[in-house]
């Protein structure tokens, strides 16, 4: 306790200097602990909405054998794509029993009452045609209580009982988990893996960082201490004190700082995600973390940056030359990179592993120790490079920045160490991106949307095909038989297209002729014996908006033969007719209009988006896309920009609180270089280049092993694409705008004026 005293009574009484390098490792640790919140915050906003999705799911109590209490209330749960954004509706039909209301409700819902969300309220307003899709009279607003976040659509819509056919037995509201997850407790674990290597990694160095202000300072200080009597233990405690103590204060404001920020954030929200204030309060286990991890951190810093002071003050005093950094910083490479080149072998060799326990532990393991080792690896080969330059080098600029290099390799790591992490962390965040989208998007070259003409207008029927996005579209109809005989003959699709259209739509098409009738059989699967008979007479019921006809068609002999889209069929019709055939402004009674478009996530969202635009009640059946899949990829993206954003910020103020402060240690060699005539411009490109020679060397490696480390993890991932050369060039490209950030910012640390009194003691 007496050493933690006089660490403190140091600190307020060592001048103005000793209290800005205080103030600013509070500010550090405010900003790393901020950021820690932050990210340990996002797991408890993802179980607030899911624990208040599974208090509101209709279900049924049991007796003991299992079975439905017998009840005469019922409850129907449908989900159904409102633009990109799932909308959920729950129809409800009291019985004689009384049933406590969901949450969210003062009542429950009876016979013609509404209650939808604030979102759904304030769609009803703009949109008159949802109204088709909620009936009843809206009797109120589904309160917070209810709601998995502001921004969800969800209505409650009572029925009569004898009009929900399909319900479900109701006796009470809450399951013990959702139906359907905010995330997928998988796509979860990817968001906390991707997230620990995005900022934990960043914010344990950058706390470092803060934690090690003005070092080769009080290193003197301290040394200075020890040689007056001060014990090997009291020299690391009294070091310790100090930066325990900005590290308390500083973790107190980073709270605060979190929870203004919680407040204003999350009454705005993020793109595709939004949550309640109260979701994003901190809880007393973040609380403990921020409060006690990073004093402890602090704490361990301390002890170890005061070690050699405590061990050999007079070798501090005099400036001897430190020794080389060991060797043994290499360590944890060998295993890191054992690991992915593994992965990377067996997928090459189409051997991907399938045991996904195995790779759930040495994924995670891989990434922390090739983040360990670009950590402690970068001052073995920054010294080592700076070595053999300043041997053969004949340039006065590059030889003294080399030999400063060579002398104090461990410089290079505070400055280096944050932009390497960011770089290497960009990587695995790619590998996260390009997972999800194979995840959530079909195994096809183009994506194909079922919209039934059932119910549609003769208004929204043309303007879906040019919603944005959309490459091509046919209409199909049912035709029945005229004549159907002995019941033999059954009822056939007729598909309404040009060949252009056809085209379009299919691989391949064979010779078609404009304004004929043709048979259609599919090249791969079709089967020609389940074709219609030519001469077979068939009607076709079509309407407008006023009136209701019948065309009359005979199946033609000629047959059209094509190739479908792989994996995903576009067409399912049996006869093409020309759209001549058609009375102008009418259209099938009953089928489909399928349109196509790019299968890319973003192309999907936007022509979902658009036909809901035309009319948002009209029911989209995208082949093979889960609307409510297509939010959580949404919600995770965003998740993970939020963690690059956090880990962005954090690396560069790890880069800019190191390079100031070695450029302030650094002012008295500076001051001496100058004295003894070197120019201002001289020691400018001294300073530029002892920045940029390691940082490159670092960010070359994070690039390499964050490659590595990325297709390793889709190797393990399970999904078609193991390597990712597209993102390369962005990958070098950050690293090439770190180095000229790094290059840009270490110009002004030379100042205009020398100051003899920073070495007159020497």
């Amino acid at each position: 306790m007496r050493e933690l005293l006089l660490g403190l009574r140091l600190l307020m009484g060592s001048g103005r200097g000793n209290r800005v390098r205080f103030v600013l490792m509070t500010l550090g640790s405010a900003v790393g602990v901020a950021c820690l919140a932050a990210v340990l915050a996002i797991p408890g906003i993802l179980a607030a909405q899911d624990a208040r999705m599974a208090a509101r799911e209709p279900t049924c109590d049991t007796d003991a054998y299992g079975r439905c209490l017998r009840t005469d209330a019922a409850a129907l749960t449908l989900l159904d794509p409102l633009g990109s954004r799932p909308m959920t509706r729950v129809f409800i039909a009291p019985g004689s029993e009384h049933i406590p209301p969901p949450p969210g409700l003062d009542t429950l819902p009876q016979p013609g009452d509404l209650f939808v969300s604030p979102l759904l309220h304030d769609a009803l307003r703009r949109e008159r045609g949802l109204s088709q899709l909620l009936p009843g009279k809206e009797s109120g607003i589904i309160g917070p209580r209810g709601l998995a976040h502001p921004d969800e659509l969800y209505a409650y819509v009572g029925v009569p009982g004898d009009k929900l056919k399909n319900g479900h037995a109701l006796t009470s509201f809450g399951e013990p988990y959702p139906s359907r997850p905010t995330v997928e407790d998988g796509t979860l674990d990817i968001v906390r893996f991707t997230l620990a290597g995005v900022v934990l990694l960043p914010l344990a160095v950058f706390l470092s960082v803060c934690a090690r202000l003005s070092a080769a300072a009080r290193t003197r200080r301290l040394a200075a201490l020890r040689l007056l009597g001060l014990s090997t233990k009291g020299v690391q405690r009294v070091n310790a004190g100090e930066t325990v103590a900005a590290a308390v204060l500083g973790a107190a404001l980073g709270l605060s700082a979190y929870e203004l920020i919680n407040q204003m954030v999350s009454r705005v929200g993020l793109p595709g995600f939004k949550w309640y204030p109260s979701d994003g309060t901190l809880t007393l286990p973040t609380v403990l973390v921020c409060l006690v991890g990073c004093p402890v951190l602090a704490w361990f810093v301390g002890r170890a940056s005061a070690r050699k002071a405590a061990r050999n003050p007079l070798a501090v005093r005099r400036s001897a030359v430190e020794k080389p950094p060991n060797k043994w910083g290499l360590l944890p490479l060998v295993p890191g990179l054992g690991i992915v080149i593994g992965y990377c072998v067996a997928g090459a060799m189409g051997h991907a592993p399938q045991d996904t326990e195995v790779s759930s532990v040495l994924m995670p393991l891989a990434v922390v120790l090739l983040g360990a080792g670009l950590v402690m690896s970068l001052p073995v080969f920054s010294r080592a490079l700076a070595r053999r330059i300043a041997r053969g080098t004949g340039s006065l600029t590059l030889g003294l920045a080399m030999r400063r290099n060579e002398v104090e390799p461990g410089g290079a790591l505070r400055v280096a160490t944050g932009l390497v992490l960011l770089v290497y962390a960009a990587s695995l965040v790619q590998g996260v991106l390009i997972e999800l989208d194979q995840v959530t998007k079909y195994e096809s070259p183009v994506q194909i949307y079922n919209v039934p003409l059932d119910g549609m207008t003769g208004q929204q029927l043309p303007a879906l095909p040019h919603v944005e996005g959309v490459r091509a579209h046919v209409i199909e109809g049912r035709a029945e038989p005229v004549s159907p005989g002995d019941g033999s003959i059954s009822d056939v699709t007729i598909l309404i297209a040009t060949c252009g259209q056809m085209r379009a739509m299919v691989r391949q098409l064979g010779p078609c002729e404009d304004g004929r009738s043709l048979r259609l059989l599919e090249s791969d699967n079709g089967d020609a014996e389940a074709m219609p008979e030519p001469g077979q007479e068939y009607s076709l019921a079509v309407r407008n908006d006023r009136e209701d006809r019948a065309v009359q068609l005979k199946a033609p002999g000629e047959v059209l033969r094509y190739r479908d889209q792989p994996g995903i069929g576009a067409l399912s019709a049996d006869v093409v007719v020309p759209p001549s055939l058609v009375p102008a402004g009418f259209r099938p009674a009953s089928g489909q209009l399928t349109l196509l478009s790019s299968p890319d996530s973003a192309t999907v969202r936007g022509v979902l988006d658009g036909i809901g635009a035309v009319d948002p009640t009209i029911e989209v059946l995208p082949a093979g896309i889960n609307v409510d899949a297509l939010q959580q990829v949404g919600i995770v993206k965003t998740l993970l920009a939020v963690g690059m954003v956090l880990g962005l910020v954090i690396g560069v103020a790890a880069y800019l609180v190191a390079a100031a402060d070695r450029a302030v240690e650094r002012r008295a060699q500076v001051t001496a270089l100058a004295l003894l005539g070197a120019r201002r411009r001289t020691l400018r490109a001294v300073q530029v280049v002892q920045v940029v020679l390691p940082l490159a060397v670092g960010l070359l490696l994070a690039v390499v092993t964050g490659k590595a480390a990325e297709s390793s993890y889709l190797v393990t991932g399970g999904g078609s694409i193991f390597w990712d050369g597209d993102g390369v060039p962005l990958l070098l490209a950050s690293a090439v705008g770190a180095v000229v950030v790094a290059a840009l910012g270490a110009l002004p640390l030379i100042g205009r004026r020398i100051d003899p009194e920073l070495i007159r003691r020497d």
